[in-house]
């Protein structure tokens, strides 16, 4: 068996094709000595020690992606985030970020606050959910948005697709979030003590016959998927929502084939970051900002209206 097969079949969490490069390194050494070819032939009784260095994460490059961009002035700038972008770079996401589109949008003028993967962000919204974000471009801009949130003095209006016929037209939902101890990737309502304080603010727009709804939820906290969350403990799923909900499309079965299959295809949480209002932290002016739907939340209330 090949040195290069043999560390990839031992270390399953390591990539053959990280492995070659570290051996041509000289990071594996055989009884003390490197060995710098990946097709050397192993031999039983042989000991191999590979020496794997820290992953170094690549700083955000500036990228000239477009930027819906709603207000910008020295201080701050305003932008409607399409549905699929991620705001800041990660595991896995590195490039094609919120992050590296405003580095080359504002070029230098980034707070740095956030650090050198989070120019900027004062507070994100999930990768599939569209609408209004705002980053500061400057440090005392950075600071004073940090105090709006953290005082829960920006007003943030968001309006989802709903399953189920919502009822009583509006209401409440206080209660706390973490994370769910069952799947990492999923945040959960926690009862008493445990998670972090999170209230929603609810109410019907409209209803879909008894398929579905549209309701505009405001956000007193700021909690990780937490209209997601609160809605679905409600019983009413965000319609497309890939962690939180199962596909209900035996309540569309009255609908035309034509409209079920644009609701089948519907592959993200139905949920938009419609309005975004503050007090501007530097020049006092209020500043209140709306954006429409984007095209495929429209097909799908369409769709829902049959």
């Amino acid at each position: 068996m090949r040195i290069d097969k043999l560390l990839a079949d031992a270390l399953p969490d390591v990539s053959r094709s990280r492995i070659k490069p570290l051996i041509k390194e000289g990071m594996v050494l055989l009884a003390g000595t490197e060995i710098t070819d990946p097709s050397r032939k192993v031999r039983i009784g042989e000991t191999y020690t590979i020496t794997l260095p820290d992953a170094v994460e690549p700083d955000p490059e500036p990228e000239n992606i477009p930027l819906d961009v709603v207000f910008e002035d020295e201080h701050l700038i305003i932008v409607n985030k399409p549905a699929g972008m991620v705001v800041h770079p990660a595991a896995g996401n590195w490039s094609g970020t919120l992050v590296n589109a405003l580095l080359h949008h504002c070029r230098d003028s980034l707070s740095g606050i956030g650090g050198v993967r989070r120019p900027g962000i004062v507070h994100r919204i999930d990768k599939d959910t569209s609408g209004l974000m705002v980053a500061a471009k400057s440090d005392i801009a950075h600071q004073g948005l940090s105090k709006l949130f953290a005082a829960h003095d920006i007003e943030r209006r968001y309006k989802a697709v709903v399953w189920g016929r919502v009822y009583p037209p509006e209401g409440v939902v206080d209660e706390n979030i973490g994370r769910d101890p069952h799947n990492r990737k999923r945040m959960a309502t926690r009862g008493g003590e445990s998670g972090k304080t999170a209230l929603t603010r609810y109410s019907l727009i409209e209803n879909f016959a008894d398929i579905a709804a549209l309701v505009a939820c405001e956000l007193e906290t700021g909690r990780t998927h937490q209209i997601r969350v609160h809605m679905a403990h409600i019983g009413h799923p965000l319609v497309g929502d890939p962690l939180y909900t199962r596909p209900k499309l035996s309540r569309t079965k009255s609908l035309p084939e034509t409209f079920r299959e644009v609701i089948r295809n519907f592959r993200r949480q139905a949920l938009h970051a419609e309005m975004l209002g503050f007090v501007h932290p530097v020049t006092d002016k209020r500043l209140n900002f709306e954006v429409d739907f984007p095209s495929d939340i429209v097909n799908l209330i369409t769709a829902l209206r049959g």
